[in-house]
C-alpha cells in the first residue's frame, strides 16, 4: 500500500514541483516590485489581475492552466486569465453586451466571496 502511494507521488513529482514554481515565481515578483518601488499593496494587485488577462490574450496563461495545473488558479493572476475570458465568451455568444453580463455571471463567485471576507475582517 505505502509502495503505490510513493509510486503516485514519484509520477506527479513534476507537476508538484512546476505548480510549487509558478506560485514562487509570482510571490517573489510581487515581493521585488512591493520592496524595490513605491508601489502599494492594492497597486501590485490591480498590476497582477491586468498581467492575468494580458497573457490570457496572447494566449500564454491556458498554457500555464495546461502545464502547472491547479497552482495556476491560486495567484490573483488567475482572476486576470477569468476576466478576459468570461468577456471574450460573452463577446463570441452575445455581442458587446454580453461581454458584461457574461462577466457579471462568471466572477459573481469570487466578487462575492471578497465582499463578504472583508467585512469580516
Amino acid at each position: 500500500m505505502l509502495y503505490e502511494g510513493a509510486k503516485y507521488i514519484w509520477k506527479n513529482l513534476n507537476y508538484y514541483l512546476y505548480s510549487f514554481l509558478f506560485c514562487g515565481i509570482v510571490c517573489l515578483l510581487g515581493e521585488l516590485i512591493l520592496d524595490n518601488t513605491k508601489l502599494t499593496p492594492g497597486h501590485i494587485t490591480s498590476l497582477f489581475v491586468s498581467l492575468g488577462a494580458l497573457l490570457s490574450y496572447f494566449n500564454i496563461y491556458p498554457w500555464f492552466v495546461e502545464n502547472v495545473g491547479v497552482a495556476s488558479s491560486v495567484p490573483i493572476t488567475s482572476f486576470g486569465n477569468l476576466l478576459y475570458q468570461a468577456c471574450l465568451e460573452g463577446f463570441h455568444t452575445k455581442g458587446v453586451l454580453g461581454m458584461f453580463t457574461n462577466l457579471l455571471t462568471t466572477t459573481s463567485v469570487g466578487i462575492s466571496a471578497s465582499v463578504i471576507f472583508a467585512f469580516l475582517v
